[in-house]
Parts: structure tokens; C-alpha cells; sequence
């Protein structure tokens, strides 16, 4: 994933993503920064091994807008669509219980994917096609199970370039 991040950002002058990674709750304001960054550190205690990411199952280029139902942010992003199953409702149940209590509220299913490309939705240059051709000429993209290394906190205020991971806890 890391060379395909690189690719597309240096293809299409795009802002560059600090990491490869595929989020499983957006927005953590209703707690200061030294609280998300203590319950993150309980992670591993209600989830040892993140579970195995099953082989994307699609490839998708988009916008969003903020506001508009279901959307955080406006965006372009391209991405490997992934396929929840199980064992990941019942890990990000968990982790929203740890992050909100027990009165939580998520949309279900989740719908995990991992981000390739991201872009100002303005000036766009992303494109399915340009995602499904790089995906074909690099096909461990699609033909692999991934393993989660790693679940971290990231403060996202500000341009991409100003993003900054605040918290990491590692699965192996």
C-alpha cells in the first residue's frame, strides 16, 4: 500500500497520505486529546489481534461532501473497498464501546476500505480508471489478505500535510 500512496501522489500532484490505513471511527470530539490517547492504549486489552482483512473486493474513486448524509469531510479519494464480516462488527463494536460507553450508536455494516489517494475534489485528477490500472499492473493489491499492524489516533485538523498521529499501538 505504501508504494501505491506514493504513485498516486506524485501521478496526480495530490496530497500525499502520511499513512496507509483504513479508519474505523471518524471524530473523537467529544473527548481531549490525553483521554483518546489513554483509551487507545486499553485497545489491545479488549482487542489482542485485530482480525485478518479478508482480499478487497472492489476498487472505487469518489467524492464526498460534507453534510450530505453519511459524509465527514469533502474529498476525493480513491480506495480499496474491503468487506467487513463478523469478527470485524464485533471488534469495532468493541472499540466504539470504548471510545463512546455503552450508549453508542454506529451505522452498520461498516464499511472498511483502504484509501489510496485522496484529493481537493475542486481540482480532482483521481480516477477509477487510473485506480483499476495500477491495481491490475499491481495485483498483490487485490489477490492478498492483510494483517492489521497497528491502530492509531490521528489528529486530522488543518491540510492533509498537517495531519499528525497522536497515538499508536501496535498488534504485533
Amino acid at each position: 500500500f505504501p508504494r501505491a500512496v506514493a504513485y498516486f501522489s506524485s501521478k496526480h500532484n495530490s496530497p500525499f497520505i502520511p499513512q496507509p490505513h483504513t479508519t474505523a471511527i471518524y471524530g473523537m470530539e467529544h473527548l481531549s486529546i490525553e483521554e483518546a490517547k489513554s483509551r487507545l492504549r486499553r485497545v489491545r486489552e479488549v482487542i489482542p489481534q485485530w482480525p485478518m482483512f479478508a482480499k478487497p473486493i472492489g476498487v472505487t474513486s469518489d467524492t464526498s461532501q460534507c453534510g450530505r448524509p453519511g459524509q465527514v469531510c469533502t474529498i476525493a479519494w480513491s480506495e480499496l473497498t474491503l468487506a467487513t464480516n463478523p469478527q470485524h462488527e464485533a471488534a469495532l463494536d468493541l472499540l466504539y464501546e470504548l471510545f463512546y460507553g455503552q450508549d453508542y450508536h454506529r451505522d452498520r455494516p461498516w464499511k472498511p476500505h483502504n484509501s489510496v489517494a485522496y484529493d481537493n475534489p475542486e481540482t480532482n485528477c483521481l480516477s477509477l480508471l487510473d485506480t483499476i490500472m495500477y491495481a491490475s499492473q499491481n495485483p498483490s493489491l487485490l489477490g492478498m489478505e492483510r494483517r492489521v499492524a497497528a491502530i492509531s489516533l490521528w489528529s486530522t485538523a488543518g491540510k492533509m500535510g498537517d495531519w499528525k498521529c497522536l497515538e499508536r499501538v501496535r498488534f504485533w
